[in-house]
């Protein structure tokens, strides 16, 4: 598989939508990105999977996926190796990543339609003067 593969793959889904990010072509759903091809002259594909995905499909096929450097992969930036990659495990991964990306935005449209906040601690009160 190479970059023109991964981007026929990605088009494919539902609702993706070819973008650029910093002068990387990347792929969305619903405005969010679910994969990129930021890293493709190293002959990857970027996958936007949660930390446990990743540790499946590492675990799974260490061979073909390891996490992307540094904080990003941390948080379950995954590469994909194309030249290793079959036409099924590109698809199977690609679709992976959509989903997750379609079910965060749907979870952000019902906290948003809900009227749901993201709690701040309350604002301590001021001391009173004990004198």
């Amino acid at each position: 598989m190479n970059a023109a593969d991964f981007r026929r793959i990605a088009l494919t889904l539902e609702g993706a939508e070819e973008g650029s990010h910093m002068g990387a072509v990347d792929f969305r759903v619903g405005g969010r990105i679910f994969a990129t091809l930021a890293s493709v002259k190293e002959g990857f594909g970027n996958l936007m999977l949660t930390p446990e995905l990743q540790a499946a499909f590492i675990a799974e096929r260490p061979d073909l996926f390891l996490p992307i450097h540094g904080g990003w992969g941390r948080m379950g930036m995954t590469h994909i190796r194309l030249a290793v990659a079959d036409e099924d495990s590109l698809r199977g991964a690609l679709h992976t990543a959509w989903k997750l990306r379609i079910e965060k935005n749907q979870r952000s449209a019902r906290q948003k339609t809900s009227g749901t906040k993201r709690r701040t601690a309350p604002i301590a009160k001021k001391r009173e003067n004990f004198n």
